[in-house]
């Protein structure tokens, strides 16, 4: 166990201290304005309207439950002046 943390340390102070250049993908290293670019904008954006999507029509179900369950408890509840009137007082 301690082994494995000194091995991670070690990996970790050589790479940091190794001076390469940063490399970016090939998307990122090129012209902002290429097509490139404007694909995987497009495909970003694609992706997030899917889960916008989603993400709406699980709060519009629950929505839909609870306006449907508050419907149902209003229609179960009697109404107080539909009650019948009790003839006789309890007698305890």
């Amino acid at each position: 166990m301690k082994a494995n943390r000194q091995c991670a340390l070690l990996a970790g102070l050589a790479m940091a201290a190794t001076p390469q250049s940063l490399l970016a993908c090939a998307t990122c290293f090129g012209k902002s304005d290429s097509d490139l670019a404007s694909a995987m904008n497009w495909g970003i954006l694609s992706l997030l309207v899917v889960v916008v999507f989603v993400l709406g029509g699980i709060a519009a179900f629950f929505i839909y439950l609870a306006r449907r369950a508050a419907i149902t408890a209003a229609a179960e509840t009697p109404v107080p002046e539909t009650l019948p009137e009790m003839s006789e007082p309890i007698q305890r």
